[in-house]
C-alpha cells in the first residue's frame, strides 16, 4: 500500500477517536508524511515537525505526559524512529496510556532521495516491544490496516502500530504551508496546555 494512503486511513482513525471524545492531540514527522497529513486533513490539533528529525515522538512523550486526559498520537518514519530510537525506551518507561504511535515504515528515507534505512534488518515493531510498549502491532496491506485501526485506540498505551508501505511519493504533493511559529501558536490553542504552580 502506498505511504499516503495509509497516512489519509490513520488519519480517518484519529478524527473518528476524537469524535468520541476530547480531541486528539497528533505530532507528525518532518517530511513526507506530514506533507501528506496537511494534504489529506489538516486541522489546528495537528502539530507539524519541520526540518527536526527524529523529535516527534519526543514531543509526543512530553504531551502525553502534561494532558493524561487526551489522545496523544505520533505519525513517524522509519528514519525518524532510528534517529532517536531512544526514546522507545523513554516511552515505555514513562508508560502513559494515552500515548499512540503509528510508524509507516518504507526501508527508505522517501524525503531525500529513498536512500534505504536499516528497518529491514532492524524491526521496529521487536524494538519497542523489548523496550516495553504495552501493545505493539504490524500490518501489511490495506486489509490489516483497515482492521487494526478498527480497534487500535481502545489498547491502552503506550501502544505502537507500524504500517509496511511502498516507496514513493505523492506526486506534485506541497509543504506544510504555515511557518513554525504559526503552527506552534494554532497547536497550542488547541492543546490548551497548562502549567501546575507548586
Amino acid at each position: 500500500m502506498t505511504r499516503a494512503y495509509a497516512v489519509a486511513r490513520a488519519a480517518d482513525a484519529v478524527d473518528a477517536a476524537a469524535a468520541n471524545g476530547p480531541d486528539c492531540l497528533t505530532v507528525v514527522c518532518n517530511g513526507m508524511i506530514g506533507r501528506e497529513l496537511y494534504a489529506h486533513a489538516d486541522t489546528p490539533s495537528r502539530f507539524y515537525m519541520i526540518g527536526s528529525m527524529g523529535l516527534a515522538s519526543s514531543i509526543g512523550l512530553g504531551l502525553a505526559i502534561v494532558q493524561p486526559a487526551r489522545t496523544v498520537v505520533v505519525f513517524d518514519g522509519d528514519g525518524n524512529v532510528l534517529m532517536n530510537m531512544g526514546t522507545l525506551g523513554s516511552v515505555a518507561a514513562a508508560a502513559p496510556a494515552n500515548f499512540y504511535h503509528i510508524v509507516f515504515d518504507n526501508a527508505a528515507h522517501g524525503s531525500t532521495g529513498d536512500q534505504r534505512t536499516i528497518s529491514d534488518r532492524v524491526p521496529l515493531d521487536a524494538v519497542a516491544r523489548a523496550a516495553g510498549y504495552r501493545s505493539v502491532v504490524r500490518v501489511r496491506d490495506e486489509h490489516a490496516l483497515a482492521g487494526a485501526l478498527q480497534s487500535w485506540f481502545s489498547t491502552r498505551g503506550p501502544a505502537m502500530l507500524v504500517v509496511d508501505v511502498e516507496r514513493g511519493n505523492q506526486p506534485g504533493i506541497g509543504r506544510v504551508d504555515p511557518s513554525p511559529t504559526e503552527l506552534t501558536a494554532r497547536f497550542r490553542a488547541r492543546a490548551t496546555l497548562k502549567t501546575h504552580s507548586a
